[in-house]
């Protein structure tokens, strides 16, 4: 059913909202792929924080326009599906590479960074990026590990004047 062009420029306005807010961009080719299927992908989508979208290419082209994932018009070929991080860089490569493991007609075809575009093959590295939650972990964990060192290091000299004291008793009762 073709769009009307109210329509075709309501696609444009919601997919350019989007794509002013968003980190990451990943495309796919979802050819082959069941409505089951899709509305499996849409409803994990939603859950993970990405927005995902499946519209025509020249709709898809003026949207980005202006935007970080400009870069991505010109390889815009295919019925392709539209997957965009909304809150974590990370979230719509992790959603594509899981999806497109088990089901092997989503193939990933382009993935856009801080307006740079890459190819499938980058989707892993991208995937692999640690949440919001994980990254804060990670740099509390860094930023106390040179603390816990310190102290451990200033009780040291008394924990071993301690066992030292405790070895001499036990050889005195020994003996």
């Amino acid at each position: 059913m073709a769009l009307t062009l109210e329509q075709k420029k309501a696609v444009v306005a919601e997919v350019a909202e989007v794509a002013k807010s968003a980190h990451s961009a990943v495309a796919a080719e979802y050819r082959g792929i069941t409505v089951g299927q899709m509305t499996d992908l849409r409803s994990k989508a939603r859950k993970e924080g990405v927005y995902l979208k499946v519209a025509k290419n020249t709709l898809v082209r003026r949207a980005v326009e202006g935007t970080d994932f400009e870069c991505m018009s010109e390889q815009l070929t295919g019925p392709l599906l539209f997957a965009f991080s909304i809150e974590d860089p990370g979230a719509a490569a992790r959603l594509v590479k899981s999806f497109a493991k088990e089901n092997d007609r989503l193939i990933p075809k382009l993935v856009s960074v801080g307006a740079q575009l890459y190819g499938e093959s980058e989707l892993e590295r991208l995937s692999s990026l640690p949440t919001r939650d994980q990254a804060i972990a990670i740099l509390m964990g860094v930023m106390k590990a040179p603390i816990e060192k310190f102290v451990r290091t200033l009780a040291e000299p008394h924990a071993k004047l301690v066992r030292t004291v405790a070895a001499v008793r036990d050889s005195k009762q020994a003996a």
